[in-house]
């Protein structure tokens, strides 16, 4: 249904309106003070939610801006909520504001004129972003043309607790070592965004030639390529946790897992979140973090402002607060988010590197140089097709 929308969507013209100006940012504040921002953005993590009721706190203090989070457990709600608004002509006056998007969903919203911009390069933040070395001008593959901005990069690491274990090589190092050590593994289930990473990772592990990936599913032999990752859960599920007939329905579950002894390894996609969870004791201080010898899928979360958005102006201040470095550097900190900075602290003034120098990453917390490669994300209509392959195959339900 959501797919049939956006081609129909996609067909219709793009109407004209009077849109605020990024690049007069005095007016942009002016006319931002007293707006309420309704930021719909991902609620499943305490962490997380208690970042963005911060973050809330300051731009209220700092900008007169209300921030009220909308809390989701999955991001296409919100596309959904946008897509029956532009179906119904309700072209201002927006319900949502600004929405935590990347992936799938971000390339949906762009594909059907969703989405207000280019603002995220005339934001006046966006100059100490790190368009060099982080990966915040193109999301899943897709160019962003300034229609999200980026708040946070993240990478894949194992958690694993180093009284059951030591770090695994590859894929075919966790597929033995599971073998060997029956339910102590699992991942979330799919669609949850990381049990699909989970696939997409271990695809990444599985191939010899990984260059399909980066192209549109349409434009690869998607069974050639895709064989040898259903070769290898083929040979994995029978030895996960619950033997396959159950996983975990998010993240935070997978870590209580973790806490409970009732496995070893998990996944992650923010590289301090081990450390953020042992500083509030919900894992032992024995649990480390590890990546695969290959590297790992990296990318950047992004912020966009849906085309009808109420508060234009309210979004664009929240978006160019979370490129501050006070908020990056908050951000960075295991003891907050743990999640990684898009800006270039190397180029920041020095009082302003000082705030990054002073994060303790925590014990758990692998250096930059420790991540090794950063993977790209496929493009995301492989993320879609997957998915629903694994349902297909693997999901509890069939």
């Amino acid at each position: 249904m959501l797919k049939r929308m956006i081609a129909t969507l996609a067909m219709v013209p793009a109407l004209a309106w009077a849109e605020p100006d990024p690049a007069d940012w005095n007016a942009v504040l002016k006319e931002a003070r007293g707006q309420t921002v309704y930021w719909n953005a991902w609620g499943g993590s305490t962490t997380t939610n208690d970042f963005i009721a911060w973050v809330g706190q300051r731009v209220t203090e700092e900008f007169g801006v209300t921030l009220e989070h909308v809390k989701l457990s999955n991001t296409g709600d919100a596309v959904s909520r946008v897509l029956a608004e532009k179906q119904a002509g309700q072209d201002s006056g927006g319900a949502i504001d600004l929405i935590w998007i990347n992936g799938p969903n971000f390339a949906a919203m762009k594909e059907a004129d969703l989405l207000f911009g280019p603002f995220a390069e005339q934001l006046p933040n966006w100059a100490l972003v790190d368009v060099e070395g982080k990966p915040v001008r193109a999301d899943f593959t897709v160019p962003t043309d300034g229609m999200e901005s980026p708040w946070a990069t993240a990478q894949v690491v194992f958690m694993y607790d180093t009284a059951d274990m030591e770090p695994l090589e590859d894929m075919d190092a966790l597929l033995g070592w599971a073998k060997d050590n029956p339910g102590r593994f699992t991942y979330p289930q799919p669609p949850d965004f990381l049990g699909t990473t989970f696939l997409k990772q271990a695809l990444y592990g599985v191939l010899d030639d990984t260059a399909p990936l980066l192209v549109p599913v349409e434009q690869a032999d998607y069974d050639a390529v895709t064989a040898p990752l259903w070769d290898f859960l083929d040979q994995l599920t029978p030895h996960l946790w619950r033997q396959g007939r159950a996983y975990p329905q998010t993240g935070p579950r997978q870590i209580q897992l973790l806490a409970d002894d009732e496995i070893s390894l998990a996944i992650s996609f923010s590289p301090g979140e081990a450390s953020t969870a042992i500083a509030k004791h919900q894992l032992p201080d024995t649990v480390r973090t590890f990546v695969p010898g290959g590297g790992s899928i990296a990318n950047a979360s992004f912020v966009a402002i849906p085309y009808n958005a109420s508060a234009k102006t309210g979004a664009m201040v929240v978006a160019d607060f979370l490129l501050s470095p006070q908020v990056q550097a908050r951000a960075l900190d295991p003891a907050h988010l743990g999640y990684g900075t898009v800006l270039d602290v190397a180029a920041l003034p020095e009082a302003e590197r000082a705030l990054f120098n002073e994060v303790d990453l925590g014990i758990a917390t692998l250096s930059p140089e420790a991540l090794g490669p950063a993977l790209p994300e496929p493009h995301p209509s492989w993320m879609t097709r997957i998915e629903a392959d694994w349902i297909d195959r693997y999901g509890v339900t069939r």
